[in-house]
């Protein structure tokens, strides 16, 4: 079974003040009509940081019994393609793997490898994992850890992605895990990830990808969003919005090193 990495770090580590951070997050927000999403874009740095606006993203949508998420593999362990099929021991509860997409996926790309070592230590899906579990008492999980690999490769897993959601016949949503720029002042940060969400909301995954290589932007989870967006294309995306972009800026007080955050849906 998985263990928490990042409990008492980047949320709290007990249950009765997980769901204290998690209402008073989703406090923030007025209650708005959950959209019948296809896919997110959510941010995964501590709650304190990004939390509010992970909890307006994911409250924005419905969350089905089956969430795939797609993070990027920060720790360098483990195979470039990593799926983990243990259940997951979160402070809420345990999560279960949906197996029956796990086994498409493995089936249907030599790429996707069964692989715990690349989830034990890694934050980029865990941290949304309670949000999900608030929204979501049925919650079955698909975690995809994701290294930097190539166009044609992104291209692949996610129409391996798009079609074990159609064979599987059930509703899932998809969660690209990603933060924005990483430790430039906030007028920079701005510039550069206009530059990559424009791309986002235009939902063209290959612009995109040459679009963070070409400007040098520090989107740690681009290779995600990437896959994510070749996925929701096939299931039928025509658009995406835009639910907020901050930084760590409004937090700390620091705007000359920022880290930048972004939510979107994809329908």
């Amino acid at each position: 079974m998985r263990q928490p990495a990042v409990a008492d770090r980047f949320y709290p580590g007990s249950p009765k003040a997980l769901e204290l951070t998690i209402n008073e997050l989703l406090a923030a927000e007025p209650e708005q009509e959950k959209e019948e999403a296809i896919a997110v874009v959510s941010p995964h740095a501590g709650y304190i940081y990004s939390g509010e606006l992970a909890a307006k993203t994911l409250s924005s949508v419905k969350i089905p019994e089956t969430v795939i998420i797609i993070g990027t593999n920060h720790t360098g362990a483990g195979g470039p393609v990593a799926l983990s099929t243990s259940s997951w021991n979160m402070p809420l509860g345990q999560v279960p793997v949906d197996i029956e997409i796990s086994n498409l996926l493995l089936a249907g790309s030599s790429q996707i490898q069964q692989d715990e070592s690349a989830h034990r230590n890694e934050h980029s899906l865990e941290v949304q994992v309670p949000f999900l579990q608030h929204f979501q008492k049925n919650l079955s999980i698909v975690p995809l850890v994701i290294s930097l690999i190539s166009l044609p490769l992104c291209r692949e897993i996610g129409e391996t992605l798009a079609k074990a959601v159609k064979l599987s016949g059930k509703k899932v949503l998809l969660i690209a895990s990603t933060d924005m720029s990483h430790y430039e002042s906030r007028e920079t940060a701005e510039r550069k990830d206009r530059l990559a969400l424009k791309c986002i909301e235009e939902l063209e995954p290959e612009k995109l990808y040459q679009t963070v290589l070409e400007n040098k932007i520090s989107m740690c989870g681009f290779i995600p969003v990437t896959i994510t967006l070749f996925a929701a294309k096939m299931l039928g995306a025509t658009s995406a919005r835009l639910i907020g972009y901050t930084d760590s800026g409004y937090v700390s007080g620091d705007t000359d090193q920022v880290v930048g955050y972004a939510g979107l849906t994809i329908s």
